[in-house]
């Protein structure tokens, strides 16, 4: 892969400071006529990514370049996605954001599945084309090779969650993640205050770097609340005898580690309100009762957590927000693809419902 040219090439090859490139090609200050010209010039001539090698008004390409192939202007915002994306998962009214916010800014939306085979044999899909793509927002991507692989395609990229980081480098892309600690240790903190102390978590927490992050979020609080660490009501893997689990495979794992308990906590927090409701399903047959035998807590207030009985405590995920942000981060790493990564949090609210009898 040819090495990506940066502003600070362009300007090393003309002679000026940075900022002047950096003004001329993101048309902002004030320069000079001549200077902005030389500038996007080089910029074509060097092959900068921001640019299409299109025709640029007042920039003369010489005749001899003419008869290039030349790719068509990249207007396109591309979404990969894993899994199929419901209306009550948080993604879907952050991505109605999202495109709206893109769409005002002259960009065209569209989506690709990545299928598993194109996952194990690293291959992007068929349906994405590279020189109409401006940029990639990556939802449910938790395939740790393959989003390693879309960061070296030289393209923007923004990912919405990431795979579990662990001790692997970081992606070298910018990423947009939820608060995922912060209410969980105020959760974990009322829950020591209204007398419930024994206190687990249910979750594969290598899944994805979110269920990682609220592990490690309450393990934080209950260090920071003085209890010890109940690794015996920590139940955080899944069925390894299944290379994809469904949730029937993650019901029949969780009764068996369930069955296994010498007691149960006062509380579960469970990573997510699908896992929430996998263990109501798993207690019903058990003959456990929320929230008379046991309390539970879910992540991301899905619809279904409104409906399924008892109502579920869970934490708010402000989809409006992320899709803002996400539209902020995209858009300005596609302005300028040389500044430096970032990873942005956005906010969650607690809400308390009948699993916890409020």
């Amino acid at each position: 892969m040819a090495e990506r040219i940066t502003i600070q090439d362009i300007a090393d090859a003309l002679g000026l400071s940075r900022n002047t490139v950096s003004k001329a090609i993101n048309n902002t200050g004030i320069l000079a006529d001549a200077t902005r010209e030389k500038v996007l010039k080089k910029a074509i001539e060097m092959g900068y990514k921001q640019f299409s090698y299109v025709n640029i008004p007042g920039i003369g390409i010489p005749a001899a370049d003419t008869d290039r192939t030349l790719p068509l202007e990249k207007n396109e915002i591309a979404l990969f996605t894993a899994n199929f994306i419901s209306n009550s998962h948080f993604a879907s009214t952050m991505l109605d954001n999202f495109q709206r916010g893109i769409s005002d800014s002259g960009y065209t939306f569209t989506m690709h599945r990545i299928q598993e085979n194109e996952i194990r044999n690293l291959k992007l899909p068929s349906s994405y084309h590279a020189q109409k793509t401006a940029g990639i927002i990556c939802v449910e991507m938790f395939h740790k090779k393959y989003c390693s692989m879309l960061c070296e395609l030289d393209t923007p990229i923004l990912f919405v969650d990431t795979p579990a980081a662990g001790f692997d480098e970081p992606l070298k892309a910018d990423v947009l993640c939820m608060d995922n600690q912060s209410n969980i240790h105020i959760f974990v903190h009322e829950m020591v205050r209204r007398g419930k102390k024994r206190i687990g978590y249910i979750g594969d927490c290598m899944h994805c770097q979110s269920f990682f992050e609220r592990f490690l979020g309450y393990r934080n609080a209950m260090y920071l609340c003085g209890l010890s660490d109940l690794d015996e009501y920590c139940i955080t893997g899944n069925n390894s005898t299944v290379e994809n689990p469904s949730s029937k495979d993650f019901q029949e794992y969780l009764k068996s580690r369930i069955q296994n308990l010498k007691s149960l906590p006062d509380v579960f927090i469970c990573a997510n309100d699908f896992i929430a409701i996998d263990v109501l399903f798993v207690f019903k047959e058990l003959g456990i009762s929320v929230p008379g035998d046991v309390w539970l807590c879910g992540f991301d207030d899905s619809q279904e957590s409104r409906i399924t009985s008892p109502t579920l405590t869970t934490i708010h995920i402000h989809s409006q927000i992320m899709g803002f942000s996400a539209v902020h981060l995209l858009l300005s790493r596609i302005k300028d693809p040389s500044m430096n990564y970032r990873k942005v949090y956005t906010e969650t609210s607690l809400i308390y419902r009948e699993s916890t009898e409020d």
